[in-house]
């Protein structure tokens, strides 16, 4: 019987990626090439960057990244994060963790809010979503000045998770009632892919 084999394509196609996850954070002062220098490291130990959120607040970068690769290349990262925090100049904290288990069936919806700028807005949205049950999965948000009077304004940009058993027409409803009480402009739709 001739035996035939599988093409080196077809078997890099099949093959489980690894699962060995790591989520790192790191802040340190703001500078050109930070991202360049840590992103190496990580290049450099075969691993993959799977998400990452990245930003500077105020003079300091702050780094969020989920990095996935076999166990003992994460263990090798994970023992040159003390020499990194000393020659990059960064705080870093790493956690091992894991692929989410099983489906997420929650509608992804996106919710914009819009308001003068004054404190406990995040709180406000976060308790409203909380007591709902229903989870944040991501939240940004920015302050800048309106552009014809310079008037304080707040933005916030999040998406959310909506169990199934919600009325989406009725929770959009309260939301909306909710932000007109606050004195908050606010969307809320259907979560569409940024790119």
């Amino acid at each position: 019987m001739k035996q035939t084999s599988i093409p080196f394509s077809i078997k890099l196609a099949s093959m489980k990626r690894p699962n060995n996850q790591m989520v790192i954070s790191a802040l340190g002062k703001d500078r050109p090439g930070l991202v360049d220098d840590l992103t190496r490291v990580i290049y450099d130990l075969d691993c993959n960057i799977l998400d990452s959120r990245m930003t500077v607040l105020g003079g300091e970068f702050a780094i969020l990244l989920l990095v996935e690769g076999p166990w003992n290349q994460l263990a090798r990262l994970e023992g040159q994060l003390p020499d990194l925090e000393r020659n990059l100049g960064l705080t870093i904290v790493s956690k091992y963790t894991e692929p989410p288990e099983g489906p997420y069936d929650a509608l992804p919806y996106t919710v914009d809010v819009v308001s003068l700028d004054h404190p406990g807005i995040v709180n406000s949205l976060a308790a409203f979503f909380s007591q709902r049950g229903i989870n944040i999965l991501d939240l940004n948000t920015t302050s800048y000045a309106a552009p014809h009077t310079g008037t304080p304004m707040f933005a916030v940009h999040m998406h959310i998770g909506i169990p199934p058993g919600i009325r989406i027409g009725l929770l959009r409803d309260e939301f909306f009632d909710y932000c007109d009480s606050l004195n908050l402009d606010a969307v809320m739709e259907p979560y569409k892919q940024d790119f």
